[in-house]
C-alpha cells in the first residue's frame, strides 16, 4: 500500500471540516490559510485515500423522537465465523442499532441502540433483539444524561514527528513499509 503524506494544511483541514462539515471550500480555506482551489484538491485526495470516508448530516436524537439510548453488551451462544456473521448481518439490518462493535471482555458484542421512550424500547429488546441469532445473554445500559457525544475525532496525535508516529496507509491497520516517510 502507498503512503500518504499528511501535513499540518490537512490537519487543520481535517479538524475544520470535522467541526463544520457543510463549509464552503472558500471558507475552509480561510480557515487554514489556503486557496479554495487547493482546498479543493486536498479534499478530494483525503478521500480518494480513505481518510475522509464520507459526508453526513448529524441528527438530534431527541428532537427526532428517539428519547432512549441504550448500550447492549451481547454474549453469543457458539462463537465461529458462521455465527458471528450471522449475529453481525442480523444486527446490521436494524436500523435502532446505531453502532455494533466486537468487543473483548466479558461480552462479544457491543451495541449502541435508540428507541423514541421505554416501551417501544422494550419492545425491540423483547422482540427483535434477543431474537437475534446465537444471542445466549444480553446485559443492558440505558443512558440517563448525554455528557459528552462527539464526532469530532483527536489528531493531534498527527503533529508528532515522524520518527514517533507510525505513517499512514491507505488501508488501516497496516504497518508502514521500511523506509517509507509521512
Amino acid at each position: 500500500m502507498p503512503i500518504i503524506t499528511i501535513d499540518r494544511y490537512d490537519i487543520s483541514l481535517l479538524d475544520a471540516l470535522q467541526r463544520n462539515g457543510n463549509a464552503t471550500n472558500a471558507a475552509l480555506g480561510d480557515a487554514v490559510h489556503l486557496s479554495a482551489s487547493q482546498i479543493s484538491r486536498r479534499l478530494q485526495r483525503l478521500a480518494d485515500t480513505g481518510i475522509i470516508s464520507g459526508h453526513a448530516a448529524l441528527l438530534d436524537p431527541s428532537a427526532i423522537g428517539l428519547g432512549v439510548t441504550a448500550f447492549a453488551h451481547v454474549t453469543l451462544e457458539r462463537h465461529g465465523k458462521a455465527h458471528s456473521d450471522a449475529f453481525e448481518n442480523a444486527a446490521m439490518a436494524m436500523p435502532e442499532v446505531m453502532d455494533c462493535f466486537s468487543v473483548s471482555g466479558d461480552a462479544d458484542y457491543l451495541l449502541r441502540l435508540v428507541a423514541p421512550d421505554l416501551p417501544a424500547f422494550s419492545e425491540l429488546m423483547m422482540k427483535r433483539v434477543l431474537r437475534l441469532p446465537g444471542v445466549a445473554h444480553i446485559k443492558t445500559n440505558i443512558a440517563l444524561q448525554k455528557v459528552k457525544q462527539t464526532h469530532v475525532l483527536p489528531l493531534d496525535h498527527l503533529t508528532q514527528p515522524a520518527r514517533e508516529r507510525k505513517q499512514l496507509r491507505y488501508a488501516a491497520g497496516r504497518e508502514p513499509a521500511a523506509g517509507g516517510t509521512t
